[in-house]
């Protein structure tokens, strides 16, 4: 029961992610770069925390390096402006599947062999993503569902090179350490065009705070007792749950497209997945930040 309430926690607290900076950018006065920096430094600090209290080192507590922090910079900046246009459905579903196809590509171009079911799912999950980004009245703002891709790619190569990387609360501390900053230059840089209001802030500081710092934290305690192939599948409800959120919270619609592109891509990484069997903890996908490995 502890393990199916922890998971359950990460499991919204990732799509919390998607519709706190939507709810922010939607219905409060604050920008996107301004947010940024507030979910970054509110998540810095909290894990920060947690990292030097498990420790009792201070900064000497964090790990993670620059590559990583770049990769979660713009990952968290491309997040945020995506969602100036995009639903938090379809965006989470644009996120889940560019960084699960981005891992699953790396492994192929590593020499990873795919059975032939595990082919069919890749290519039925990249299709459903085609489909998704096809022209039409009902396909997402072209401009958002590029910034959703990058970010994706961003959190995949995130995701990859947090493989080894030691204790993930002292890396992903020092990452959001390391990655607040450069959000602060991109606000500078913003600074004729700067917006907030205490509403935006308090949905920056819950996704900071909550979202991505105790979210990542609850996330590696149900990791512990989860195969990597179970939390690995377990994220394609975040989707779900986003676009679900999406309807109750923002009066947001479900199109018949997005069903179809959700039931392709979603399908094809759970065939992919479930295909592998029983992977070594060293070879399984990492969790999306939003997950950070983990806010997918």
């Amino acid at each position: 029961m502890k393990l199916v309430v922890l998971t359950a926690l990460a499991m919204l607290a990732f799509a919390g992610n998607s519709l706190l900076c939507r709810l922010a950018l939607l219905h409060t006065g604050i920008d996107a770069a301004t947010f940024t920096s507030v979910r970054l430094i509110s998540g810095a600090l909290v894990l920060w925390l947690i990292a030097a209290q498990r420790s009792g080192a201070g900064t000497k507590s964090l790990g993670g390096g620059w590559l990583s922090a770049v990769a979660l910079f713009v990952y968290a900046e491309a997040f945020s402006f995506a969602y100036l246009s995009l639903p938090a459905g379809t965006g989470a579903l644009l996120l889940f599947a560019a960084v699960q196809i981005s891992m699953i590509g790396w492994g192929l171009y590593r020499g990873e062999r795919l059975a032939r079911w595990q082919i069919a799912g890749f290519a039925l999950a990249v299709g459903g993503l085609v489909f998704l980004l096809l022209p039409g009245l009902s396909a997402p703002p072209l401009q958002g569902a590029l910034l959703m891709t990058a970010a994706g790619v961003a959190w995949a190569v995130y995701s990859l090179r947090a493989k080894g990387a030691g204790d993930p609360t002292r890396a992903t501390a020092g990452n959001f350490v390391r990655a607040a900053p450069l959000a602060l230059a991109v606000s500078a840089a913003m600074l004729p065009s700067m917006q907030w209001d205490p509403a935006g802030i308090g949905y920056g500081l819950a996704s900071g705070i909550l979202s991505s710092g105790i979210g990542y934290v609850i996330w590696y305690a149900a990791l512990r007792e989860l195969k990597m192939t179970s939390a690995a599948t377990v994220q394609l409800s975040v989707p779900v749950i986003a676009a679900f959120g999406g309807v109750l919270f923002l009066d947001e619609s479900v199109s018949l497209r997005l069903v179809m592109a959700s039931a392709a891509v979603l399908g094809g990484v759970a065939v992919v997945l479930l295909a592998r069997g029983r992977p070594s903890r060293r070879d399984a996908l990492t969790p999306p930040a939003g997950t950070p490995p983990p806010s997918r």
